[in-house]
């Protein structure tokens, strides 16, 4: 047989047209490098195998892609757009050291519209160490697309269970989650894992290992606290957790100590940002004599402020004191007598008043204000509740909605920072 005919016959055969220049490519060639290729011809058969250094067998996708990787070798072109065939050839690429088919194939998956399905390929798909730097950047903006479509909870809550663990982790990993409470998280991150992990010890694994160390515990409730340390599900590990919770409520008690100084606040103490809570984490202080007080601060970021016009708000967490629990509200209000808008804080009992009694209080709204940077009081009241209504003020600073957002004296490096004062005068059963 001619020597020169046998690779461009073998060649039309399999639809590939490939300009025959002899396998000098593969000699001499670090990509080639202590490894074995041969062609294999298959007898009475119209496809041609191509194996390199690799067993017998192979199924059909992996030796369609090392054909589209010869093809490229020749070409420097691939002929499919196919997202799981692109990651077949990049797996196989890998294999063989083929750094520019590498590339090609990370350029074009990131060039095709992400969805769903083809993020949570990208994520699952097994990657070698020396493909790290290359696949980088499609992990990446596969994590941004999921944690962009799940970011609301109250949407995405039933689609969750659907989804891969690369996925729920993109998911939980994010900042831009818009939920209540991070309570909400933990508690659906341990129905996620009995939906998809039945067998108790495999799930305990993945909590400890995958999930757990993405829930934000300095920034969850109490009463979740009380609920999971008194709880005797075998789901998660209570070590784990009560370490992890025992971390932030030292911190929480002790905020003056270095992280080093307690052991078990040495990572509960570390910064942690903040999701998209629709209810405001805040930072508290509780006494109960002389008379019931609490000492509350909330801090709102301006891109947090400009979103409220023209007439939303943002609810802290509940504030408990004397039985009482209270919620602070800040919102964007048009302002009756000036005819524009302003920025409000109020102040609510929630949800309803225990035991059906009047609750008196004196309270104060302060705010941080430039050059002093000293809180500064700007309302000082007393108010007796006898219903759910809200007192407050609709226009704190004094100034239009426009006037206060462009104020640096307000807002101090970016953020507004708040403080109720609050003190429980009295208590009593309404009059019938």
């Amino acid at each position: 047989m001619d020597g020169a005919e046998g690779p461009t016959a073998a060649g039309s055969e399999t639809g590939l047209e490939l300009s025959w220049g002899g396998f000098d490519f593969a000699f001499n060639s670090q990509n080639f490098s202590d490894r074995v290729l041969r062609l294999e011809i298959v007898a009475g058969g119209s496809t041609e195998d191509v194996v390199a250094g690799s067993e017998r067998g192979r199924n059909e996708e992996d030796e369609n892609a090392l054909i589209e990787l010869l093809s490229f070798m020749y070409s420097g072109k691939l002929t499919t757009t196919e997202p799981t065939f692109l990651l077949d050839i990049l797996m196989a690429a890998d294999k063989f050291e083929v750094v520019s088919c590498m590339r090609h194939c990370c350029q074009l998956l990131r060039s095709l519209p992400l969805t769903t399905e083809s993020a949570l390929l990208y994520l699952d798909h097994p990657y070698s160490l020396s493909m790290a730097a290359e696949v980088q950047l499609l992990k990446g903006a596969a994590k941004e697309f999921l944690a962009n479509k799940y970011r609301d909870y109250n949407k995405f809550r039933l689609d969750m269970m659907n989804i891969s663990l690369a996925g729920i982790e993109a998911v939980l990993s994010s900042s831009d989650l818009h939920v209540e409470y991070e309570d909400q998280l933990f508690y659906l991150m341990l129905k996620w894992a009995r939906v998809r992990y039945p067998e108790l010890e495999e799930r305990r694994e993945i909590l400890s290992s995958h999930l757990l160390p993405l829930v934000r515990f300095s920034h969850m409730t109490y009463r979740a606290f009380q609920r999971i340390l008194t709880c005797t599900d075998n789901d998660i590990d209570h070590e784990q957790v009560t370490k992890l919770i025992t971390g932030v409520l030292l911190c929480k008690a002790y905020p003056a100590h270095k992280p080093g100084a307690l052991a078990a606040c040495a990572t509960s103490c570390l910064p942690v940002a903040e999701r998209a809570y629709k209810y405001r984490h805040l930072k508290v202080v509780v006494f109960d004599k002389p008379r019931p007080q609490v000492i509350a601060y909330m801090d709102l970021k301006r891109e947090e402020c400009a979103q409220l016009l023209p007439s939303q708000h943002i609810f802290s967490q509940p504030v408990h004191v004397a039985g009482q629990c209270f919620v602070l509200m800040a919102r964007c209000n048009n302002h009756e007598q000036s005819g524009s808008y302003r920025f409000g804080l109020f102040l609510w009992i929630n949800p309803v008043l225990k035991g059906s009694r009047c609750v008196t209080v004196d309270y104060e709204f302060a705010s941080r204000t430039m050059p002093s940077r000293q809180f500064v009081s700007k309302l000082n009241a007393s108010h007796t509740f006898t219903d759910k209504a809200a007192v407050g003020h609709s226009d704190l600073f004094s100034v239009p909605w426009s006037t206060f957002m462009a104020d640096d004296g307000f807002f101090i490096d970016g953020v507004l920072h708040l403080r109720l004062d609050l003190t429980v005068v009295g208590q009593m059963e309404p009059q019938t």
